[in-house]
């Protein structure tokens, strides 16, 4: 994250900054944290900020210093009783948890309190999250935890439940639109970007990516293979154009969603709520698809969507994954 998505991050969630100012000034704090919030909501520098706070050498006024040896190191990313971990490829595994578990209890280590911050954390696999839950449920030490998520829910009951959540606020998408159109970004770019992102700055850099651009303009032509109900030339379309441009797992997540935001959006023109729609240059379009599906078939074909997101990280060929997509969404019916 640069220095200025950082900085915005910071001013945008000055409710939960206060919040962990009043738990560092009355010394209450937890063993264990949850962030959560949206995309973009400025979870790591956050975390950051609030680890700072915790081993600053030299705090004023309950607000780290950013000055001492200890700002500047967890700055750097080289401070020794800190830990960041992050998703190793597709998960978070056991391994790392184990780890980073070691680390934790070593040692050797400097005088004072040990912060990990586990980002993504809703993508830990079993074995790591059963890990995790038996050092969370008899910590060693001074030791706190902080996880990030965008997926509260996809985080174990029994995690949840030894942790403090704190959650962070969600930007106002009309006012960021808003903002978007002032720095020159098309009203409906502005829309698509702000479904990606709760950053005013993260999605004014996404509209200017011209592989996002293209990207976007892949799904629309994806929708339309899909609506045409014609299996051939839809899988033609993953084939010759979808996958040579989605080559990283990344791009292909990212792809995913703007197609979920698709059929989000024909569900709402179907329900007469055209304003809250991600792709408002379709409409016309996208109330031709929604006078021809089902609300039944709208929500099979939603589930596929999620359905594939979830296979994209367990190793699954990415080009069968997207062609099992097609058939499944032009079928209406869920692979098992």
């Amino acid at each position: 994250m640069s220095q200025k998505l950082h900085d915005h991050a910071l001013q945008s969630q000055k409710q939960v900054i206060d919040r962990l100012t009043m738990i560092h000034k009355r010394q209450r704090i937890g063993h264990a944290y949850i962030f959560d919030g949206s995309n973009g909501a400025g979870k790591e520098a956050v975390a950051q900020y609030f680890t700072k706070l915790l081993l600053c050498m030299d705090p004023k006024e309950n607000v780290p210093c950013e000055t001492c040896n200890s700002c500047k190191r967890i700055e750097s990313g080289n401070h020794p009783n800190v830990v960041l971990i992050r998703p190793d490829g597709q998960d978070i595994k056991k391994d790392q948890m184990s780890e980073l578990i070691m680390k934790m209890t070593k040692k050797g280590y400097e005088e004072g309190r040990k912060v990990y911050v586990i980002v993504n954390a809703e993508r830990m696999n079993s074995s790591a999250a059963n890990t995790l839950l038996k050092f969370l449920e008899e910590p060693e030490g001074n030791v706190t935890a902080i996880l990030l998520t965008n997926s509260y829910p996809s985080i174990l009951p029994t995690i949840q439940s030894r942790c403090q959540r704190i959650s962070l606020q969600s930007m106002n998408r009309q006012s960021s639109i808003e903002s978007l159109v002032e720095k020159g970004v098309t009203a409906s770019m502005a829309s698509t970007v702000t479904m990606m992102t709760a950053n005013v700055e993260a999605a004014y850099e996404m509209a200017q990516e011209d592989s996002f651009v293209q990207r976007r303009r892949l799904v629309l032509k994806l929708v339309e293979a899909i609506e045409q109900r014609t299996p051939g030339e839809a899988l033609l379309f993953i084939q010759t154009d979808w996958m040579p441009f989605m080559k990283e797992k990344s791009d292909c997540e990212q792809g995913l969603d703007l197609l979920l935001f698709a059929y989000r959006d024909i569900v709402a023109v179907k329900a007469g709520l055209q304003s809250t729609i991600s792709y408002p240059d379709q409409l016309e379009v996208f109330t031709g698809h929604s006078v021809k599906n089902t609300y039944s078939s709208l929500t099979v074909k939603i589930d596929a969507v999620l359905q594939a997101k979830k296979r994209l990280h367990q190793n699954m060929n990415r080009t069968l994954l997207l062609e099992q997509l097609v058939l499944t969404m032009q079928e209406g019916l869920l692979f098992v």
